[in-house]
């Protein structure tokens, strides 16, 4: 009697006040948890920067035109990007081929290698950067190889250079280009290389026509993974780093140590407004959508 009156008022007792979510609903309700975190511990602060940035002298602009029109800034703006360039395409450089010999193993194996190259993970970035200030320095492994073999008399100065910084900034940011380059290149369908192999692509013809384009989503995201993190890097370029390798997070941070709350705001917003500019063009040119085997 009971179900049979249930069934009659919609499915519950209640007289079909609860009934169930429509499949469609269910995955945007996962996502609540997550876009509440963001918008509380990002979106906020995001604003909040924003507002200080702009009615630190009364609500005007009068703060960003300030931080524009300074030299300074856009000096230190193109070091900036100059290294975070740089050690993205070194990144790719070298996380590309370790990518792809690992998406041709055994998962096996292929598992323990990636799990080598997440052990820096494990690491706090400050202790590996301070191996690196160890190995670089006057008295490190390097000098003292090269003053041994007879290369050099005395030890060079490769410690707070721009050598330095992007050797220690690459060796930091390296796993998270091999990740996507390796989802990216073990999801492809490898008949398709069998069939350039067959229609007379040699080795090369058939990793250039087939499978460097249809790795382009995970260079993509790599590239755009690596870059954003090392345009906001303060900890290594300035322990490893000289004079004139100072970047936008080491500048933002003078600022703060001044008091200058409004001009720190300013530049940290300029660069969040140029980071997503630059993604907004990359995203444009250079698909995301992974081809995957079917």
């Amino acid at each position: 009697m009971v179900s049979q009156k249930v069934e009659e008022t919609g499915g519950s007792a209640g007289g079909g006040f609860w009934r169930p979510l429509p499949r469609a609903a269910i995955p945007g309700l996962l996502t609540l948890p997550l876009l509440a975190y963001l918008i509380v511990f990002y979106g906020l602060p995001v604003l909040s920067m924003l507002s200080r940035s702009i009615d630190d002298n009364g609500w005007t602009l009068s703060v960003f035109v300030k931080v524009i029109k300074d030299p300074a800034f856009w000096r230190v703006m193109q070091i900036t990007a100059t290294i975070s360039l740089v050690t993205t395409l070194c990144c790719l450089l070298i996380a590309y081929p370790l990518a792809f010999f690992m998406a041709r193993l055994q998962k096996s194996t292929a598992n323990l290698v990636m799990i080598l190259v997440l052990v820096p993970f494990w690491t706090s970035i400050l202790v590996r950067t301070y191996a690196w200030m160890v190995i670089l320095g006057r008295r490190g492994i390097i000098n003292d190889f090269l003053v041994w073999i007879g290369i050099t008399a005395q030890p060079f100065q490769l410690l707070n250079t721009r050598f330095a910084v992007y050797v220690a900034m690459v060796h930091v940011l390296l796993p998270f280009m091999v990740l996507p380059l390796y989802a990216s290149i073990r999801a492809l369908d490898w008949r398709l290389v069998q069939a350039a192999n067959g229609l007379g692509a040699g080795a090369f013809g058939a990793f250039r026509q087939v499978v460097l384009p249809l790795s382009m989503p995970g260079v993509a995201a790599g590239c755009i993974l690596v870059f954003t993190l090392a345009i906001g890097f303060y900890i290594t370029p300035a322990l490893v780093g000289g004079p004139s390798d100072m970047m936008m997070s080491m500048l933002i941070e003078n600022e703060v140590r001044r008091f200058d709350w409004g001009a720190a705001a300013a530049m940290a917003t300029v660069l969040l407004a140029i980071v997503l500019l630059l993604f907004g063009i990359f995203a444009r040119f250079v698909p995301f959508n992974p081809v995957v085997r079917r």
